[in-house]
């Protein structure tokens, strides 16, 4: 991942299809999804994803309980069966909330199971998690952005060989920020990402954080390699480090 949870350490954005007869909601999973920077298509029938993964298998599938032509339990229970999709990560979107339906859910072979109507900052953190634990190679231990380079497995981050000390709050931030370079960002995002969506904090701790971090990683005349931009938010610069023409 050296693009964000998004890409192959090839660059190539994961493939993700989406398995669901409500449009309304495929719409919105197909927005965020895509948004994140993952490929994304869908099929509304079960018998449809059926055929369509017998000719392409994607990184991960979103799939819904209740789905014309053929269920999604059953469409699970065939996809387990065959060597080409036996490890395909699946996540069960279902209305059904009982115990009992989440155990025979994950008994057919789903790897996550989440009720509706949920919370789509949590789905994409699961998407996330599924395909760091099913792709450990889709996911670059070493991120890297011109003279920054930032080490998950040391959790170290250094400029130009220089340790750069960071507290959890900025070492997730920057993180964040170099999974996609160039993306901006408003204060609501980074902290529904940062510091996740059940957590209540002012929009401006965003600020305090960037300008710690900004501290922390520049020095004398070094380049900043966040931008502020005006009225939107955050990013940080995809050109940083390289040279111009």
């Amino acid at each position: 991942m050296d693009a964000g949870p998004d890409r192959g350490m090839n660059g190539q954005a994961a493939k993700i299809l989406i398995v669901e007869d409500e449009e309304p909601l495929t719409l919105l999973l197909r927005y965020n999804l895509e948004s994140e920077g993952y490929q994304v298509d869908s099929v509304a029938r079960g018998d449809d994803a059926d055929t369509r993964l017998k000719e392409s298998v994607p990184d991960l599938i979103v799939l819904d309980w209740m789905l014309p032509g053929l269920s999604g339990i059953e469409l699970c229970r065939r996809l387990r069966s065959r060597p080409e999709t036996k490890s395909l990560p699946i996540i069960m979107l279902t209305a059904r909330g009982e115990e009992s339906e989440r155990v025979r859910g994950l008994a057919t072979g789903a790897d996550d199971y989440i009720v509706k109507p949920f919370s789509v900052p949590e789905l994409l953190a699961r998407v996330r998690a599924l395909l760091r634990r099913a792709r450990p190679e889709r996911m670059a231990d070493v991120l890297t952005l011109g003279e920054i380079e930032l080490d998950r497995v040391k959790k170290r981050v250094l400029r130009s060989g220089r340790d750069i000390e960071l507290g959890p709050t900025e070492y997730r931030l920057l993180e964040f920020l170099m999974e996609r370079p160039g993306r901006v960002f408003t204060r609501e995002q980074l902290l529904d990402g940062v510091w996740g969506s059940e957590v209540y904090i002012d929009e401006r701790t965003v600020d305090v954080h960037v300008g710690r971090l900004r501290k922390a990683l520049n020095r004398g005349n070094d380049n900043d390699p966040i931008r502020t931009v005006r009225g939107s938010g955050y990013s940080i610069d995809d050109r940083f480090g390289k040279k111009a023409g």
